[in-house]
This record gives structure tokens, sequence and C-alpha cells, in this order.
């Protein structure tokens, strides 16, 4: 049976107490089954005598119970007899034993399933700490704890009360406006099935809160009068006096004397009524004899372990003296393997030694490795910046002067620029290769397209040293084909760059000849053939070292020394073998061949004008904070006849995009203080949808993932060409 008892007010003690017992099924043995009744029904007197008043009567039994539940060994008696004890001292004022109790009651609670009578315990530690304004705070955290078990429990009941608890302490502080939270949460239930007592403790607390917060005096007066109504008409005599307490308060804080008066003088009578002296001295013998039992009973278990700990013991002497002539045949065994195990440790030394030596090493190696990747890396993030800049702005002299397009010095300037870029992406590119980061990406392309945009690419090179320059391809290759489109043109701009810069006043040509279909695979064989000045024979096992440069006449260009390393690097990766024919004075031909699977489409996907897909001007935003690259990108937007709008930091595009509406958002992302990442992140947490084109100097694949998480919809590097910042605008408009 459960004995719920909820308070209005704090200063008043005795109150929120509850001592329950909940049966259990009898699953034991017949004899065990009758004593765990027998020790619920003195658990249950016990609860009686408390509820009565016979206080003494009630820690005799509660005792009692106790003593019986450890020799049962039942944690559910156990809790449920402390709890009962805990009650007892509680009601004396005893509050440090009643914490005490209560908290041993919880420990054994703990081991059990039982929501409910984890519900209780926490619930009364709450109300020792809180009535007893030992830690009101730590009242409330165990109320909370109270609420939790009552929501397991699904008890609408209990869930109020906990409620309730925890209004009435968070009143006590002061903290209305998270104590009225929880008060109106049990509103309905209240009104619909809520005991006598749980309505008079929801007015009585609506009126506290009037009363200190809303200040509403005829609301407060309201609730007061109508829980003193449900507690008289229902002999609620505790709640009721502690209504009556706070309305006399309330009388007194708004200096309404001659009433509160009146009111005192029925609290006082109501509480002298309900409360006598205490006698806390005459529980302490009790308490000390709970304290012996106790221990008489921990003492049993002990003596009862040890006991069959002795009987094992017995058992296992036949087991040891069997164990001792087995340890005498191992000790011979040991004996004769002692020579083999002195070499053996000899030698796990020298290989342990050689083994941590190793170890060092490589984690030395690996350690240089990512101090030279991070190296790699930023610097060729801090070239990639500057360059971008003065390729841009080169594009932009050209493209408003136009008298200026043969002018030496602007082309010197500009060839400069994407020499030094392509250096540093080479440099990329090999040390991706060397850490293994380098993987194929198979797509479906056209090798027709791909060979005539490489001969357009490299155009000017031919032009600038008198050369013809030629793409020769098979017809009875198909129009598309599967593969790694963009490892292909690496191979084959290497190539070419290199034959056009090595030869003056000739021919250069890439041919791409069909070898076989088979396994449905095509086998294309792939010749870049030149007339220049040829390779001596002792240098042609050398040039595709890294660095390697072989000695030219004065005047030919040097070049870095990766580029054909590169190109057997990522010949490699499609599992072929690249060969050399050259001469000195006649020419070179490098050949390879590549497996290309088919296409999942065989037609072509045109791809219209961006201008005319988008079909109309664009608002785009770009966030960039260095001034140049600010110009650089604002230039080639409006070049294509669309309108731009600068941000110089991340705060400031928040700003601007909240605004305005943009179709598009270009986003640097290496900025001072609030990065891209940043900045993008918290635009999709304000709902700003836009599509996100980053730009960055890093090499694409280090922020991919990254700018993914925070909402990024592309990356592209800078410096980049226009016409692929416009196309990769059109597909995230087009998913848009």
């Amino acid at each position: 049976m459960l004995l719920y008892l909820h308070a209005l007010k704090p200063n008043v003690k005795k109150i929120f107490l509850i001592i329950s017992l909940l049966f259990v099924q009898a699953i034991m043995a017949q004899s065990e089954a009758k004593e765990k009744e027998a020790v619920e029904k003195i658990i249950n007197n016990a609860a009686h005598a408390f509820r009565t008043g016979e206080y003494e009567k009630s820690l005799d039994l509660s005792s009692k119970a106790l003593v019986r539940a450890f020799k049962l060994d039942d944690d559910f008696l156990i809790a449920h007899s402390y709890n009962a004890i805990a009650a007892v001292y509680y009601e004396f004022s005893e509050s440090k034993r009643a914490i005490e109790f209560y908290t041993k009651a919880l420990h054994y609670a703990e081991s059990l399933d039982n929501n409910p009578l984890k519900d209780f315990i926490n619930s009364n530690l709450g109300n020792v700490y809180y009535y007893s304004k030992i830690d009101v705070g730590k009242g409330i955290e165990f109320y909370k704890k109270s609420l939790y078990y009552a929501v397991k429990s699904n008890d609408s009941s209990q869930i109020a009360y906990a409620k309730l608890n925890i209004t009435s302490a968070y009143f006590y502080l002061g903290q209305f406006k998270k104590g009225i939270v929880y008060l109106y949460e049990t509103k309905n239930f209240i009104e619909r099935k809520g005991q006598p007592e749980s309505k008079l403790s929801y007015n009585g607390l609506l009126g506290l809160y009037n009363t200190h917060e809303t200040k509403n005096t005829k609301a407060a007066e309201l609730y007061y009068r109508k829980a003193i109504a449900i507690g008289e008409s229902n002999n609620l005599n505790t709640f009721t006096a502690s209504v009556y307490d706070n309305y006399v308060d309330h009388l007194v804080k708004y200096k309404r004397f001659r009433e509160a008066d009146s009111v005192r003088r029925i609290y006082k009578k109501l509480h002298s009524k309900l409360y006598s002296e205490a006698m806390p001295g005459d529980l302490d013998d009790t308490a000390i004899q709970i304290e012996l039992d106790e221990y008489k009973n921990q003492l049993e278990k002990i003596e009862s372990t040890n006991e069959r700990q002795q009987k094992k013991i017995r058992d296992s002497r036949t087991i040891s003296i069997l164990f001792g002539i087995l340890l005498l045949f191992l000790l011979i065994m040991v004996y004769m393997l002692y020579k083999t195990n002195v070499f053996r440790k000899k030698l796990n030394a020298e290989l342990t030694k050689a083994n941590e030596e190793l170890q060092a090493a490589k984690e030395v190696a690996e350690q240089n490795s990512q101090l030279k990747t991070q190296f790699i890396s930023t610097v060729s993030h801090e070239l990639r910046t500057p360059l971008y800049g003065v390729i841009g702005i080169t594009d932009m002299i050209i493209d408003e002067h136009k008298e200026l397009v043969n002018n030496e010095q602007l082309n010197s300037l500009k060839f400069s620029a994407n020499y030094l870029l392509d250096l540093v992406n080479d440099i990329l590119q090999m040390n991706k290769m060397e850490d293994k980061r380098t993987v194929l990406e198979k797509t479906d392309f056209s090798l027709h397209d791909e060979l005539l945009t490489i001969r357009n690419s490299l155009q000017f090179l031919a032009d600038n040293n008198g050369n013809a320059f030629n793409t020769i391809i098979d017809p009875e290759i198909p129009k598309r084909v599967n593969g790694d489109e963009l490892r292909l043109s690496q191979i084959l701009v290497n190539l070419a760059s290199n034959a056009l810069k090595f030869t003056r006043n000739g021919e250069v040509t890439i041919t791409a000849k069909l070898n076989k279909f088979m396994n449905n695979k095509y086998f294309i064989d792939f010749t870049v053939q030149d007339n220049g000045i040829g390779i001596a024979e002792a240098d042609q096992e050398k040039i595709f070292d890294k660095f390697v440069q072989i000695e030219r006449k004065e005047g030919d260009y040097q070049g870095t020394g990766l580029g054909l390393a590169i190109v057997k690097r990522l010949i490699d990766l499609f599992d072929s073998s690249i060969s050399i024919d050259s001469a000195e004075n006649t020419g070179t031909t490098f050949a390879f061949t590549i497996a290309f699977e088919k296409a999942q489409y065989d037609n072509d996907i045109s791809t219209p004008d961006v201008m005319e897909m988008v079909g109309k001007e664009l608002d785009i935003l770009v966030v960039e904070d260095n001034k140049i690259n600010q110009m650089v990108t604002k230039k080639i937007i409006e070049r294509h006849g669309h309108r731009c709008r600068l941000a110089a930091s991340g705060n400031e595009a928040i700003e601007a995009a909240q605004k305005e509406s943009f179709d598009i958002i270009l986003m640097d992302i290496n900025m001072p203080g609030m990065n891209g990442y940043d900045t993008t992140k918290s635009m999709r947490e304000l709902g700003i949808y836009t599509p996100v084109i980053a730009l960055t100097a890093y090499d694409k694949k280090e922020v991919t993932e990254q700018a993914a998480n925070a909402g990024i919809n592309d990356v592209i590097v800078k410096p980049f060409e226009p016409s692929l910042l416009f196309e990769m605008m059109y597909r995230q408009l087009q998913v848009k």
C-alpha cells in the first residue's frame, strides 16, 4: 500500500513522506515464500503504525523486518525496510540518519528492475534535503530522478506528485519561472483524476505563484481559499495548516495585518493540534540496535561464505595432490627446455631491439612524410592565392585593352604565372602519388572531344615554337568510353607539352588507335610523336625519375623534371607501361596502351552554352577577404553579364544573405575570423539554402569532405577557367 503526503510550504516539516510496499509474487520454495510473506506483513504493520502515530512501534517492526530480510538476502524487502526506518527518523527531525537509511534503501533498490520503488526512495531523499534545508538544490536533483522513474513506470499519479515537489522546491528558491513550468504540466491530470491532496497542493502552489511572481492578490487569495476548502472537507490537516501559513505570509506581505492576525490564530490552533514535542533521544538505543543487527547479519553472511569456501578447500585437496604430480612432470619438461629457452630469449631480445629500431625509424619516416605533405599543401596554397590574382589581372588587362594582346611583356607575365601554376600542380600531384592517395575515377567521356580539347589548350605552345600540332584518332574507337578522363588528360598533356617545348619548327602528333576489344574492354594504343631534338640513349632510362633534367642546348626550355615522373606513375595506375623510342636530332615517340570499359551511354551528351542554360542574369555574392581576389572574381562575373556583390568577411556575408536574395554564393574558405566552413554552416542553420561554391587554393580532395559537412555544394580550385566555374554554377542551379 502506498502513502503519498504532499505539502505546500517548505518550512513545514514531516511532509511528503512516502512509505510503500509493493507485493511480489512467490516464485521460490514454499518455505522461503512464506517467510517473505511474513516480512511483507511486518512492513505493512510498520507502515500502519507510522500513519497512526505509533512511531516507536513502527521503528521496532521495521527493524525486525530488516533482520529477516537480510537473512532472506532479498534486496526488495531490504530496501523497503530501510525506507520505513528512514521515514520514522525523518519524522523526528533526525535528518542526518534519515538520509543515511534512505541512501541504503536506494542502494539496494538500484540492483532491482523496479522503477516505482526507485521513484519513491528518490522522492523521500528529495524531501529530506529540501524540507530540512540541508541542500534544496540537491533535493531538486532527487525529485527529478523520482520524475524520471515515474515516467518510466508510466504512473500518471506519481508523475504529477514529482512535478508538484519540483515546483515547490523551485518556489522556495525564488525561481518561480522554472517551477511554474512543472506546475502547469500537472494541470490536466489533477483536474481530471487528481486526489484531494494533489488538488490542494496544486491550488496552494498557484497561490504562492500569484503572491510572489504575478502580484495578483485576488487570484492568490482565491487559490488559497480553494486549497483550504479542499483540505478541511477531506480532513487534510497537515496540508491545510501549510496553506494557512502561506496565506498569513501573503496578507502580511500586502500589509493586511488585521486579516493576517485572524488567519494566524486559525493556523496556530491547527498546528498545535497536529504536532507535539518530538523525543529523538528515545530513538538512540533503537538506532544502535539496528546498526548492531546490520553488522550481525553481515557477519552471518561472511561466516556462511567462509563455510562454503572451507568446503571448496576440502574438496580441492585431492585436486591439489594430482596437481602436484602434474607440476613435477612439468618441472622436468621445463628443465629439458631450459637451454632452448635461453637461446630463444637471447634471440627474442635481439629481434625486439631490431623491431624497436625499425618502429622508431618508421614513426620518424611517417612524421616526416606528414610534415612534408602539410608543408607542400601550405606552400601550394600560398602560391595559388597570388597566382589567381596575377593570372586574373593579366586576363583583365588583355580583355580591356585589346591592343596589348600581342604585348611581349604581358604575354611573358601570363606565361610565367601559368608555368608557376603548372609547377605547383606537378608537385602536388607527385606528392599525392607518393602517399598513394591517387585513385582512378571512372566516368563516361568522349575520347574524340578530349583529344580536341588537349590540342586547343596546347595550340599556343605549338604556335610559339612554330610547330604543327595534330591529333589522329582511329574511327574504330567508339564515340564514348568509360575510364578516368582526368588522368588520361594529365598523361597526354605532359607528354605533348614536353614534345612541343623541345621541338622547333617541326611536328608533334598524338595518335589513338584501337588495338583490340576483349572482355568488354577497348584496348587503345596511344603514341605521342615529335621530330625534335630527341633523347640520348644513355638518358632514356632515367627520364622517368623525379627532378631529372637532361642537359639542353642554350635557350632550351628546362622545366621541373616532374612531368615524365608523373606520367610514369599515372600509367602504372592504369596497370600499363610506357615505352620510348628516340634518337638524338631525329625525334621521340612515347607509346602506351590503356584499357577502357564500354560506356553506359553511347551517344554524346551535348552541353549548351552556359548563358543559354541559365537564361537570366544571376545575382552572385562573392565572399573573399583578399582585395585583389575580390577584384578578379568580380570582373570575371561581370564580364559574363552577371551582377556581383562583395563581402569581405563571414559575418558580412551572413548579413548580406539575410537581407538580399542571391542565386549563387562564391565562398573563400581560408578567411580570418569566421572561415568559409563556419560561415556556410551558420547560413544553413539560419535557413539560407542558396547554393554555395567554395573557392580555395587548397587541393580539392583535401577540403571536399569538410566542405560537404559544412553544407557547401561544390568546390573549385583557384586559379580556374571561368567556363568551368559557370558550368559548375549551372549544375547547382539545376539541382536547386
